[in-house]
């Protein structure tokens, strides 16, 4: 007699994450998790209640993903450390992006992240208000980018930016500052999209540190 595999709760959850991941979150369901692991859907009801908390956990699975800086970290390298994680998570997992922050019940990972975030910043001198809207500012500037990063129409290579602004043909009186951006961009040697995130976080934290 074939023995049925063994479910826990984590085992339901890291299918529904591999799930997400190759057919997307509209893809996930009770039933689709349990043939994942070639059990009846009935089955995962032991652990969860319903599909509701099967995606609060997937929520939380992202947070847990997210590599969490030492308390001790100097605050900007801990927020630039955690910002970067943040990215590579959610480019493996692009279905996180538009859930992480909607799920009406925060777990444990998302609670523990964000006081570390909000940690660094009030230890670095943020008043309470400011430091959650420097953490919001941050997440909508990772989130974004992330968001452009995986849905931009081009294979995403280095100077594969180039080669799509190369291929614009302009007429100088009528944009003239795209046509010099695009001059500036070829006199460069061109630019892969992913280097401004980078820029872009250090331009954030720049403001921060001036504020603090």
């Amino acid at each position: 007699m074939e023995e049925k595999p063994r479910l826990s709760r984590e085992k339901i959850i890291a299918a529904a994450a591999g799930l997400a991941d190759r057919s997307g979150l509209a893809r996930v369901s009770m039933r689709n998790v349990g043939a994942e692991l070639g059990v009846e859907a009935m089955s995962l009801y032991h652990y969860l209640s319903n599909k509701e908390e099967l995606l609060d956990e997937l929520s939380d699975f992202v947070f847990s993903q997210i590599e969490i800086p030492d308390e001790s970290t100097q605050w900007r390298s801990a927020l630039e450390f955690r910002a970067s994680s943040t990215r590579r998570v959610l480019v493996a997992h692009p279905w996180g992006l538009g859930m992480i922050e909607s799920r009406p019940i925060p777990g444990p990972a998302l609670l523990k992240h964000h006081n570390s975030v909000l940690g660094h910043l009030v230890r670095a001198g943020c008043e309470p208000l400011f430091a959650s809207q420097a953490f919001a500012t941050l997440d909508a500037f990772v989130y974004g980018f992330v968001l452009s990063e995986t849905s931009m129409p081009f294979e995403m290579k280095e100077g594969a930016e180039m080669d799509y602004a190369a291929s614009l043909t302009l007429d100088e009186s009528e944009y003239p500052f795209l046509a010099e951006n695009v001059a500036a961009l070829r006199e460069a040697g061109g630019f892969a999209f992913s280097d401004g995130f980078q820029v872009g976080l250090g331009i954030i934290l720049d403001s921060i540190e001036a504020r603090l």
